[in-house]
């Protein structure tokens, strides 16, 4: 028999060892004692419900065959660069610096003829790729035509490095994002295993690894690369890409069979998007999507999957235009009249108090809804994560610095970073209204 107290989750040591000090004895009544049986998944606690596995997949790359599911099984992990610090940077001219320096040193450790490489840290990342490739002699080389914006963190957009010489992998990124020009939408979700409650965010841009932690992206188009002949004397061929449709034909005819003709792949897409932030479906199966990849039932009533949709869309809207939202109207900004809009880390300055932020010594955001932070995603508010994230940074293993106020330099837009904190306190509100009217989920 195996007896069971939950003391709650996130605590620190401290905070457990505290607890367990007041409770001074196993046999205390406080400690309501559960006798655990495990289930047929072998689950012990925080099992799973059984209503979740009679849903639909959202993907299912185990089997590929398995055409029964919302997304084809072109959906992919984010970027895994394995060397963030010279891969990614604000600035687009220091990463570009960056980059040369590692291929020129990488290069040279070859022409060298060395067989075991003294490396020096601050220079390279030595990962297995970079290894096997070191010993097959193959030499790397700069492209600024690799250099593109990504979505590094949630709302945190940054210049990245997408090339398979310094990316560790890129899983199946190169088919969602083949190309600069190439226009796309990924629903990212917390991935198998995350450590934080499940979350989901839209981008347009080439999304991280731990955008949202160890995610996985469900493209609504994947593209396929085909060679095109240009008729020329030689019959020279071009690459060229043919857009394919992310959702699959099953669950079209599925969704049109039960709400309707109308329905399209995008209606099907932004659907997905609004069921995901659900607060009933998270707390029902919370436990089902921290061990498996999503699975969504189609609401009976039309009128339930047409405002699941349309909330996918507004959503979608505030989180892929997050950047032009306006400020809220109560929300005070002083000291702007100083024109000095350089930051160094936003700080609470009151820890107690999150109304008010303190962005730099000049600048001061206050009357802050404190509804906002409820909008939370990867285990952090989204005004928390522009805080982190917007602050200057040195890798402690290279010594390369990356400074959020190179972007406002390089793309003269001095505000940016506070006009950014603005938006994202709008962003957050009106998430929190889009999902506290979303319909309700009945489940067993």
């Amino acid at each position: 028999v195996i007896n069971y107290y939950d003391i709650g989750d996130y605590l620190s040591r401290e905070e457990k060892l505290s607890i367990i000090t007041k409770m001074r004895s196993i046999l205390n009544p406080a400690m309501n004692w559960t006798q655990l049986r495990p289930n047929a998944q072998g689950d012990w606690i925080n099992q799973r419900n059984d209503t979740f596995r009679s849903f639909i997949p959202l993907g299912d790359k185990d089997n590929k065959d398995n055409q029964q599911t919302f997304f084809v099984p072109w959906y992919s992990s984010g970027l895994k660069t394995q060397r963030d610090a010279w891969c990614y940077n604000f600035s687009k001219i220091k990463l570009m610096h960056n980059i040369q320096d590692t291929i020129n040193y990488y290069n040279a450790i070859i022409e060298s003829g060395q067989k075991k490489p003294q490396l020096n840290s601050r220079r390279i990342s030595w990962t297995r790729a970079f290894q096997n490739d070191f010993q097959k002699k193959r030499k790397k080389s700069f492209s600024v035509s690799y250099i593109t914006e990504a979505l590094y963190r949630p709302f945190c957009k940054e210049y990245v490095y997408f090339s398979a010489d310094l990316n560790e992998m890129q899983y199946q990124m190169p088919r969602i994002f083949p190309m600069k020009d190439v226009k796309n939408f990924v629903i990212c979700i917390a991935g198998v295993g995350s450590q934080r409650d499940f979350s989901t965010l839209m981008t347009d841009l080439l999304p991280d690894l731990h955008t949202l932690q160890t995610g996985q992206c469900f493209p609504l188009y994947y593209y396929k690369k085909e060679a095109v002949s240009q008729g020329t004397l030689f019959n020279a061929e071009k690459d060229e890409y043919a857009r394919k449709d992310g959702i699959t034909d099953f669950i079209q005819k599925r969704c049109r069979d039960c709400y309707g003709p109308k329905v399209n792949k995008e209606d099907i897409f932004f659907y997905v998007y609004g069921l995901l932030h659900s607060q009933d479906y998270r707390q029902a199966f919370a436990a089902d999507l921290k061990k498996m990849l999503p699975r969504l039932p189609l609401v009976e009533k039309p009128a339930d999957f047409w405002a699941f949709s349309k909330a996918g869309r507004a959503l979608a809207d505030l989180h892929l235009n997050y950047e032009s939202q306006p400020a809220l109207p109560e929300v005070k900004v002083e000291g702007v009249e100083s024109g000095k809009f350089h930051v160094t880390k936003m700080r609470f300055p009151n820890k107690g108090d999150k109304s008010v932020i303190e962005y730099n010594p000049w600048i001061r955001v206050s009357n802050i809804p404190l509804e906002a932070y409820d909008y939370v995603i990867n285990g952090r508010s989204a005004i928390e994560w522009v805080m982190e994230r917007y602050q200057l940074k040195i890798d402690k293993a290279s010594g390369i610095t990356n400074d959020p106020n190179d972007w406002t330099e390089e793309h003269e837009k001095p505000r940016y970073i506070l006009d950014l904190l603005l938006s994202v306190i709008t962003v957050s509100v009106e998430t929190v209204k889009i999902v506290r009217e979303l319909p309700g989920l009945c489940s067993e």
